[in-house]
């Protein structure tokens, strides 16, 4: 491309203006650290209301780091709009936008929504960079055809690549900046140059050969932890069998210093990414080779059944106190799928719920990141968390241990007290039961 060299000379500098499709939790996030690093950045979003929230520099989106989007703020370099024509003055455009999976399948027509609106503003020597979560081939086979309606060619006349978010909200220990970025594009001039502005935010970028490799890469990080969580999930349900405490044989296993890596059992997986991801695998897998990918749709099975799981051993443990499920007063703590965030996406939490409150139980919940959930299509709100609603309740389900729960005082006033995530490890009370 005849435009590179006066890119790169852009990027280094930061005079590379940059355009951000989508501001949910990864587009706002990589528009807050590309800002912070210097750039000058617009992010665009059709949700009016959000965008207005962000003008007048409200966090209205769940899983960004407070102190970067407060930092992008406070430099002026960060706008907000919901109009595409600001593409046009753009030279770097980052798409990220939502891929659900529907029935199953992928549903790329956000994807598909972003690439008309920049196909209508591309010009030569745009750098665009897909980061949407997508099965191999989707920047080469859907992404390159709608942008080359520009009657520009990608290769030739702007840049192609594709980069994988790989934000992980609520965890300190790994910022936006720590987490290596992995980029691979259409062409090796491509993967360069897009190398080269993630170097400016980040502190390692790893550069692969083709745009399916960086696809299929962040699609096995994610089928390597639902596999294995699949894995320790179906494990608690054996040790609990045999009598035999998971906790202690995974951290016993833990103990060797090479060749293991601890996974933990819980109620499922949740958020937007593992309960979703390989489900593109799964589908392109069938479609394309007409075959199963069996380990990971076990998976998909054993972690499926695990708030059904759940709910059945809240069930036994109020049995064994003489209290049958329907009647019984249950109040959930922590709705959230992680602990300390307040995304309730595929929450294993809202499905443990749900078929408690099937089973004839009064469920109520409590979250400090969650005002209201939906339970079987009524919307539920939170429940304060007093002394009098602990003491009130037959069973405490504590289903995700946010850092803010006093777990001392909750025990030392429930009646009983399920802890799904070890949260209570060490502590032998009577009235503590463990996954």
């Amino acid at each position: 491309m005849k435009n590179t060299a006066r890119l790169r000379r852009q990027v280094l500098s930061r005079h590379a203006s940059v355009a951000v499709l989508g501001q949910g939790y990864v587009g706002l996030s990589v528009a807050s650290a590309t800002a912070e690093a210097g750039f000058s950045v617009v992010g665009v979003d059709v949700d009016a209301n959000r965008i207005s929230a962000l003008r007048r520099s409200e966090l209205a989106v769940m899983g960004v780091d407070e102190r970067l989007f407060e930092a992008a703020m406070g430099s002026g370099r960060l706008e907000f709009t919901t109009q595409p024509d600001r593409i046009r003055d753009a030279d770097i455009i980052l798409i990220c936008v939502p891929t659900p999976v529907r029935d199953h399948a992928p549903d790329l027509s956000f994807v598909e929504a972003a690439c008309r609106d920049v196909a209508r503003f591309l010009r030569p020597g745009h750098l665009v960079i897909l980061e949407s979560t997508s099965y191999p081939g989707t920047t080469e086979d859907l992404v390159r055809p709608i942008l080359e309606t520009s009657s520009l060619t990608a290769g030739q006349d702007f840049l192609l690549a594709y980069s994988p978010e790989r934000i992980d909200p609520g965890n300190a220990e790994f910022g936006f900046r720590a987490i290596p970025r992995i980029v691979g594009g259409v062409t090796p001039e491509a993967t360069g140059v897009a190398a080269l502005f993630f170097e400016q935010l980040v502190d390692k970028v790893v550069a692969v050969t083709s745009c399916r490799a960086a696809e299929l890469a962040k699609l096995l990080e994610n089928t390597f932890r639902h596999v294995n969580v699949g894995l320790v999930n179906e494990m608690s349900i054996l040790c609990h069998e045999m009598g035999i405490d998971v906790w202690e044989v995974v951290e016993a296993a833990a103990s060797k210093p090479f060749g293991f890596m601890a996974f933990y059992p819980g109620p499922g997986v949740g958020g937007h990414c593992i309960p979703l991801d390989p489900a593109y695998l799964a589908w392109q897998v069938r479609r394309d080779t007409g075959h199963q990918f069996r380990i990971l749709e076990q998976a998909q099975d054993v972690n499926a059944q695990m708030p059904g799981y759940v709910a059945g051993r809240i069930g036994d443990v109020l049995n064994e106190i003489g209290r049958a499920v329907k009647g019984s007063t249950i109040l959930v703590l922590g709705v959230a799928y992680k602990p300390d965030v307040g995304d309730v996406r595929e929450s294993p939490a809202l499905t443990v719920m749900s078929v408690l409150h099937r089973r004839g139980a009064r469920v109520s919940f409590h979250d400090p990141y969650v005002a209201a959930v939906s339970m079987d299509g009524t919307s539920l709100p939170r429940t304060e968390l007093t002394r009098r609603a602990v003491i009130g309740a037959d069973c405490v389900a504590l289903l995700t241990p946010h850092r803010a729960y006093d777990l001392g005082w909750i025990a030392e006033h429930a009646r009983l007290v399920f802890d799904a995530r070890n949260a209570y490890a060490g502590d032998r009370r009577a009235n503590v039961v463990r996954l």
